[in-house]
């Protein structure tokens, strides 16, 4: 008898939120479907997307494809959260890229130490092919790997999120920060393996990088609210 491991309930649930993202979307979900770890579900938010990322994504079956109104990408990954099935939550940006081990580097990590929460790894950086060297000058960004504190490199637990909620959808550039704020905050125990396990890519469209001034405003709120939290909590001792 033939077994298709996939119509059972998946260990992990692979989250991948996409706005006008069909320029680098078909890479990003081939870096997904070429891990090693296999016994996942994997689930693209669509955010309002008004060029192909709607054809792109459907064109692989094993996809779930969910279209919703222009939300941001904190909703988007919330949505995901909302109606996925895995124990084990995992997210991708659509123009972001994930090394092959990924997955099952931190699947072995969590079966090794099961009060794990987090499992995360490092991320390097790489500039998009298109390009040209001129224009990458006026990016600055990191030449080595760092720990990942993005949702790009992160495994979660489903039950981490009991604690820290889902992520803040009032931050429209900084609601990874925010969140990881918080799981710090709330005492998430975290593991941070050597291996790198994402690249984030470096083109002309990062909203991180375009909007710096903007995103630079929104952190300081965080860190300000992430020291009111600490202040709050060393006050209840």
């Amino acid at each position: 008898m033939n077994v298709n491991f996939r119509d059972f309930p998946p260990q992990v649930s692979v989250i991948m939120p996409v706005y006008n993202g069909e320029r680098y979307l078909a890479e990003a979900i081939d870096s997904v479907l070429s891990q090693s770890y296999q016994s996942y579900e994997f689930i693209v938010i669509d955010d309002g997307s008004t060029d192909k990322s709607r054809e792109i994504a459907q064109s692989y079956p094993l996809i779930k494809y969910v279209f919703q109104a222009n939300r941001g990408v904190a909703s988007a990954r919330n949505r995901g959260i909302e109606i996925s099935r895995g124990e084990f939550l995992a997210f991708l940006d659509a123009d972001d890229l994930w090394l092959p081990g990924k997955l099952a580097r931190q699947m072995d990590a969590f079966e090794h130490d099961p009060a794990l929460e987090i499992v995360t790894g490092h991320v390097e950086q790489f500039v998009s092919p298109e390009l040209d060297l001129a224009a990458a000058k006026k990016y600055s960004f990191p030449d080595k790997p760092l720990p990942g504190y993005s949702p790009i490199a992160i495994m979660v637990k489903r039950c981490a999120f009991e604690k820290t909620g889902l992520f803040h959808e009032n931050y429209q550039h900084g609601e990874a920060i925010s969140w990881f704020s918080y799981a710090l905050y709330k005492d998430i125990n975290i593991l941070v393996l050597q291996d790198v396990v994402a690249r984030r890519r470096i083109h002309g469209d990062n909203i991180s990088l375009i909007k710096i001034h903007e995103k630079n405003s929104v952190l300081i709120q965080i860190l300000k609210h992430s020291i009111d939290r600490k202040r709050a909590k060393g006050s209840d001792k």
